[in-house]
């Protein structure tokens, strides 16, 4: 039998590099802070891909392509973008065995030089609005790394959009974090808060950022994705403008989202168990891992109904791997599939195929079902239909055991690493940092959207509050 995996009561995170490392999903690269992503790993990836790039296209985007060098000069048109990712940049200085007369950033996000292009682009109201989206890679040098969570290059879409008017702008950000929201809680079966993030934690040139944030099974948050209103400053740097209906000159309103690869390790700490991955069907790479069993001659049988029932389930979509290997013990290989993320086991032997039958394993609770072969595509659909609205109820119900409202910094102190604290807060960022300080680490994650806001008084200051913010420790 294989190694098993580290206990998650022994050690989050070693559980959580043991799954990303066994399961195949990941390992280190040999460039210190990145990560090479396996065959397993990238399979959540494109499927991810696949059903946020439909999302994206259904409502009105296209997807366009820009460099990854990036001309130092253009970080610096926008003051507060190039001071908030300064300390994370790349930036080549020597090519072709010569220095640059201008140093390139490594794209750290695409703003600036896609504004540089829009400026061209974009000469009239008829123009707009601009939706445009982009699947990319990007380099912002972290300190500390961990696999598919922080990583110094990691993969990513980063939608990038033009409007007339701010409130065409305000309504494009809050429409994307929608999408965001219902793919997290759709297909990821992980439920979110979206609502806005505080002044100092919003993104570097934006006017607004709004989020949607995730609690994970360690009880800290996950940010998985993030949409922010640009408002004009982008565009006044690079003096992006269209003639209005007025006739008269206007910069344009902009928007700029995204989620990375991050949102695979959001997965895996939602899900994933003491025995490995745990992969929601609507993202799973193999829904069900047919088990041939029996000895010798007996196996020519099982495997020829095996792959019978094989094209049946793939003809309704689903993705299907006969496990003919006889190198490998059932028991072995029921660890395996369990361990990389099988949504569905079905077990089939001489004895089953006599009795026209066969078990169905389902990879979240390990329910045993006893069925008959001709019913298998349909109990098949409908065990994997169950266990995607499982794991949603699950994990919603685990956010809900761990949210706590606090009234005190004594209360926020005491509660720091039991989930998400729902504390009033008077938006000053002197009290956000405070808070931090004392509870090592404890920070504003956002204002829910759905969360009913209420006066107060701050549980720093006692100076008024709107209404409370949630807090919590975060990846």
């Amino acid at each position: 039998m294989a190694e098993k995996l580290a206990p998650r009561e022994k050690g989050f995170s070693e559980w959580y590099v043991d799954v990303v490392l066994k399961a195949k999903l990941a390992d280190y690269s040999d460039v210190k802070g990145c990560m090479v992503i396996r065959p397993n790993g990238y399979a959540l990836w494109e499927n991810m891909q696949r059903v946020l790039d439909r999302m994206f296209k259904e409502t009105g985007h296209r997807n366009a392509y820009f460099p990854l060098l990036i001309p130092e000069s253009f970080l610096r048109k926008e003051a507060e973008h190039v001071e908030g990712f300064a300390p994370q940049l790349a930036v080549v200085t020597h090519a072709g065995g010569k220095k640059l007369e201008e140093p390139y950033v490594i794209r750290p996000t695409s703003e600036t030089i896609i504004n540089s292009m829009f400026s061209r682009w974009i000469q009239s109201y008829r123009d707009l609005p601009m939706l445009l989206n982009q699947w990319a890679n990007v380099i912002r040098w972290e300190m500390r790394t961990r696999l598919f969570l922080r990583t110094t290059e990691f993969l990513w879409q980063e939608g990038h959009t033009c409007h007339e008017t701010d409130g065409e702008a305000e309504a494009e950000t809050l429409r994307m974090l929608e999408v965001y929201r219902t793919f997290a809680e759709d297909y990821m079966a992980m439920p979110v808060l979206a609502g806005r993030k505080s002044e100092s934690e919003k993104f570097a040139g934006a006017v607004r950022t709004y989020s949607i944030e995730a609690m994970m099974q360690d009880k800290k948050a996950l940010q998985a994705g993030t949409s922010h209103n640009l408002g004009q400053n982008f565009a006044r740097a690079f003096n992006t403008a269209f003639q209005g209906r007025d006739g008269q000159q206007h910069h344009v309103w902009q928007t700029s989202w995204g989620v990375s690869t991050r949102l695979i390790g959001g997965l895996i700490l939602t899900h994933s168990d003491d025995a490995g991955l745990v992969v929601p069907p609507k993202l799973a790479a193999t829904h069900v891992a047919i088990v041939v069993i029996g000895k010798g001659e007996e196996r020519g049988p099982v495997l020829e109904r095996a792959q019978a029932v094989a094209a049946d389930l793939r003809r309704t979509g689903l993705s299907v791997l006969v496990d003919d290997d006889d190198t490998k013990s059932p028991g072995f290989k029921y660890y395996e599939h369990e361990l990389t993320g099988v949504c569905l086991r079905m077990e089939l032997g001489p004895k089953d195929l006599a009795k026209d039958q066969a078990v169905l394993v389902r990879r979240d609770d390990r329910a045993k079902v006893t069925v008959p072969l001709d019913a298998v595509v349909t109990q098949a659909q409908a065990m994997l239909d169950a266990m995607q609205a499982s794991l949603f109820a699950r994990a919603k119900q685990f956010r809900t055991d761990h949210t706590f409202e606090v009234n005190s910094m004594e209360e926020m102190k005491a509660r720091a690493d039991d989930g998400f604290l729902l504390a009033h807060w008077c938006e000053s960022p002197a009290c956000e940092a405070q808070v931090k300080e004392q509870t090592s680490g404890v920070t504003t994650r956002n204002r829910p959207f759905d969360l009913p806001q209420k006066p107060g008084t701050c549980v720093v200051c006692g100076q008024p509050s709107p209404g409370r913010m949630v807090f919590s420790k975060a990846y």
